[in-house]
């Protein structure tokens, strides 16, 4: 099964319901817009990126076997994002991910990701069980990890030979899930992509720049370090050095899943063959057009 896979997916699959109203916002508004329901999750998020760059993702979560998680699946099939290794649970409902958002951004998210967190390891089943790898012959291929997954999970894949030999690349979910990050601060295959708010949190002070926050992850122990800003500079880091560069100016008409555009962007490049530069620059550039409504290069 693993060479039908570019890339593994772990974290949150379930139900984005997005609001957007084509104004700004503040606390209390109560304004006409637009309400969707859509394949959503940091992982489900990457991995559909990932089909759109051409590639094969699969996914390793919690999806219930209850209505919309039926249709889930279904939406998963018909946009080519491989769930056949997903746990299914009858005890558990399919997640979902709530949001607000105005043309000033995000008003306001919760995101109800419980069955995830219970199923626990029960997700990483294929990578222990030998369906992908074990803990003898460790999965060697690209990894994606949502910060989605509870602070004990995040620490277990972090010191299991499991993940020994993968090319691990991790996100968190939020600013407020930032710091379950901190067990791959020194986690020798690790890439961290995160935003300047996010970078803060783990090095524990305020940066003013994504090359310091950048800088400042490789100084504290990580192997590489991605770091955005809005539509301000974003920087990559290693102990090779760091680059930056600038994204294009657009008019935002979303945000929800920006992030994770930009992350299955720059691994895509990557896989590619692209140098660092090019393919920070390519992640830009598919991230900008994201935000802008526009449909996907």
């Amino acid at each position: 099964m693993s060479e039908q896979t570019d890339i593994l997916c772990i974290g949150s699959v379930l139900w984005d319901v997005i609001g957007r109203a084509p104004s700004p916002m503040r606390h209390g508004s109560d304004v006409p817009g637009r309400i969707t329901r859509l394949p959503g999750g940091v992982a489900m998020n990457i991995a559909m990126a990932l089909g759109r760059f051409g590639l094969r993702p699969r996914v390793l979560t919690a999806i219930g076997r209850d209505v919309e998680g039926e249709e889930l699946i279904a939406a998963c099939e018909r946009l080519g994002v491989d769930t056949q290794l997903a746990y299914r649970s009858e005890d558990l409902p399919t997640d979902v991910y709530m949001a607000v958002e105005g043309t000033n951004g995000l008003i306001a998210a919760i995101a109800d990701a419980h069955s995830l967190e219970a199923a626990g390891s029960k997700i990483l089943q294929p990578l222990t069980g030998g369906v992908l790898g074990s803990v003898e012959r460790p999965y060697a291929g690209r990894v994606a990890l949502d910060g989605n997954l509870t602070p004990a999970l995040l620490e277990e894949i972090a010191v299991s030979a499991a993940f020994a030999a993968a090319d691990l690349r991790v996100a968190p979910a939020s600013p407020g899930k930032a710091e379950r990050l901190l067990p791959f601060l020194r986690h020798p295959r690790a890439m961290l992509y995160v935003n300047l708010e996010e970078a803060g949190l783990l090095c524990q002070q305020v940066f003013d720049t994504s090359e310091a926050a950048a800088v400042g992850l490789v100084s504290r122990g990580a192997a590489r370090a991605l770091v955005t800003d809005g539509g301000r500079s974003a920087s990559d880091a290693s102990a090779a050095g760091v680059i930056s560069a600038c994204p294009p100016e657009v008019l935002v008409t979303r945000v929800t899943g920006a992030g994770d555009t930009f992350m299955a962007a720059h691994m895509a490049a990557e896989i590619s063959g692209m140098p660092h530069e090019a393919a920070l620059n390519r992640a830009l550039q598919a991230a900008a057009t994201y935000v802008a409504g526009e449909p996907p290069a």
